[in-house]
C-alpha cells in the first residue's frame, strides 16, 4: 500500500507516475476522503480539549458549591458529538483504507515506461537455443510416449489445467525441488521454511492478493482458508505485525509448496500441456531488508534464480518489466524466461520483485534501527527460485533427442537415481 502523506503531498507526482502503470488516480475521491479525515479528527480534537477544559471547570465550581447541572448537560452533548465524530470518523477511514488499498505500487524512476509486455526490455541472455537435426516437438507430444505424463487421466481425475506425471517423470519433479533448494541453502545463504498451504484473509492481504485478485484464489468453502498461490504468502507473512531487531537483516527464506491459481485472466491461453495450471510446484526465494539495501538485494535474488538455471545449462534470457507490466505491488520486476524449443519462443519461469515499503506497509512489518529511533517499515522481496513445472518443461524440450528420448542435465543426475537419459517406460 501506497503511504498517504506520499499520495498527499505529491499528488501530480503520484499520478504521472501510475498513469505509466495504467491507472488513473481518483484525485478528487482520494482529496475529498482525505480532507474528512483531517477535518474530523481536528473537531473531535477540539471538542476533546473543551470537555477537558470544562471540567477542570466544573470540579472547580463544584467545589465552590455552584451549581453545575447545565455544564454537565452541556458535556453530555459534547460527548455524544464526540461519539457520532469518532463514528464518523471510523467510516471515513474505512473508505479511505479500501480506496488506498487498490491502488498499485509506483515503479522505481529507472523501470522502462510502457503499458504492455512489448516494452519489457532484455538484460542479458545465457547459452543459446539449441539446433536440432529434427524437428522438435513440444512437451505436451513429447512426454505422454515416454510414459511420463497422462494429462487424459489427470483430467478425469480433477479437471483441465492439472498435471499428471509418473514414473521417472515424477522422480524428476521431486530432483528439481531437492536440487534448487539445495544451491539456495547451501550456498545462497537462505534459511528453508516448511509453511502452512493455506492462508487467512489477513496474510493474502498482507501481500496484496486481496481484495484486487480474489478471483484468481482458490477459496476454501465457509472459512477463511485460501489455497496459496505461492509460498510468498506465508512466508512473507511470518513477520506480519512485527518488529525486527535491525542486526538480524537481510532475511533471507526459502520454501517449497504447491501454488493453486484459478488463472481467471488466462483466457484460454495456453491449455496444451502443463506449462499454465491450477496445481503447480515452485521454490520460493524472499527476503526482508533495510530500504538501502533493497536495490542490491534485488540483484542477487535474480542471479540466486538464474544460477539454478546455469547448472542445468538450460538457455534464458532477463527482461526487466515495463512500468504497464509490472506487478501490483512490485516497484521493479525482473521475468528470467527459458528457451521452449517446441514453442519457439522464451517462456517466463521465474518473476523477481523488489516491492519496496508496500507489502511491509499493508502487513505492518518493521524493523527497529541499531542505533535507536523511530521503527521503520522493512523492504520485502520475492522471486521464483525456480517454477520447478516450467524447468520440468524447459529440461524435456531441450534435451530432446531424435529418437524421442530426453538427456537429464548432469548436474540434475544424481537426484534421479542417476539415471542419464529418460527412455520410455510403461505407461500407467
Amino acid at each position: 500500500m501506497l503511504d498517504l502523506a506520499y499520495l498527499r503531498e505529491n499528488t501530480d507526482e503520484a499520478c504521472q507516475r501510475l498513469s505509466h502503470r495504467g491507472f488513473t488516480l481518483d484525485v478528487e475521491t482520494f482529496l475529498r476522503l482525505d480532507s474528512e479525515r483531517k477535518n474530523l479528527i481536528h473537531e473531535a480534537e477540539r471538542l476533546r480539549q473543551l470537555r477537558n477544559s470544562s471540567s477542570e471547570e466544573i470540579s472547580r465550581l463544584v467545589k465552590d458549591k455552584v451549581d453545575v447541572s447545565e455544564k454537565r448537560n452541556e458535556m453530555k452533548a459534547v460527548g455524544q458529538k464526540i461519539k457520532e465524530i469518532e463514528e464518523s470518523l471510523a467510516i471515513t477511514e474505512d473508505q479511505l483504507f479500501k480506496f488506498a488499498s487498490i491502488i498499485p505500487n509506483v515503479t522505481d524512476p529507472d523501470v522502462p515506461v510502457g503499458l504492455t509486455e512489448d516494452q519489457n526490455v532484455e538484460v542479458r541472455r545465457f547459452g543459446e537455443p539449441p539446433k536440432f537435426d529434427f524437428q522438435p516437438k513440444a512437451h505436451w507430444d513429447l512426454c505422454p510416449p515416454l510414459g511420463i505424463m497422462d494429462l487424459e487421466r489427470a483430467t478425469k481425475i480433477a479437471g483441465s489445467r492439472f498435471p499428471l506425471l509418473a514414473g521417472v517423470g515424477a522422480q524428476l519433479e521431486r530432483g528439481l525441488m531437492n536440487f534448487m533448494l539445495d544451491i539456495h541453502t547451501r550456498e545462497h545463504g537462505y534459511k528453508e521454511i516448511g509453511p502452512p498451504y493455506m492462508a487467512n484473509s489477513k496474510s493474502l492481504f498482507g501481500t496484496g492478493q486481496l481484495p484486487k485478485f480474489e478471483e484468481d484464489l482458490f477459496r476454501v468453502r465457509d472459512t477463511d482458508y485460501y489455497l496459496i498461490p505461492t509460498a510468498e504468502v506465508p512466508v512473507t507473512n511470518i513477520y506480519r505485525d512485527e518488529i525486527i531487531e535491525e542486526d538480524r537483516l537481510p532475511i533471507k527464506f526459502t520454501a517449497f509448496t504447491p501454488c493453486f491459481r484459478s488463472e481467471a485472466g488466462s483466457y484460454g491461453k495456453d491449455v496444451r500441456g502443463i506449462f499454465r495450471v491450477h496445481q503447480f510446484n515452485k521454490v520460493e526465494l524472499v527476503k526482508f531488508t533495510r530500504p538501502d539495501d533493497s536495490s542490491n538485494e534485488l540483484e542477487s535474488l535474480v542471479l540466486n534464480a538464474e544460477e539454478i538455471l546455469k547448472r542445468l545449462r538450460i538457455p534464458y534470457r532477463v527482461v526487466v518489466h515495463s512500468t504497464g507490466d509490472t506487478g501490483f505491488c512490485a516497484a521493479k520486476s525482473y521475468d528470467l524466461e527459458v528457451w521452449l524449443p517446441g514453442q519457439n519462443a522464451y517462456r517466463e519461469i521465474s518473476s523477481c520483485s523488489n516491492f519496496r515499503d508496500f507489502q511491509a506497509r499493508r502487513a505492518n512489518i518493521r524493523y527497529r534501527p541499531a542505533g535507536g529511533g523511530k521503527v521503520r517499515l522493512v523492504h520485502t522481496l520475492n522471486g521464483s527460485g525456480l517454477a520447478i513445472g516450467r524447468t520440468w518443461i524447459a529440461i524435456m524440450e531441450n534435451f530432446q533427442q531424435k529418437d524421442g528420448t530426453v538427456v537429464i542435465p548432469e548436474a540434475l543426475q544424481r537426484y534421479v537415481g542417476s539415471e542419464s537419459v529418460i527412455k520410455p517406460e510403461r505407461i500407467i
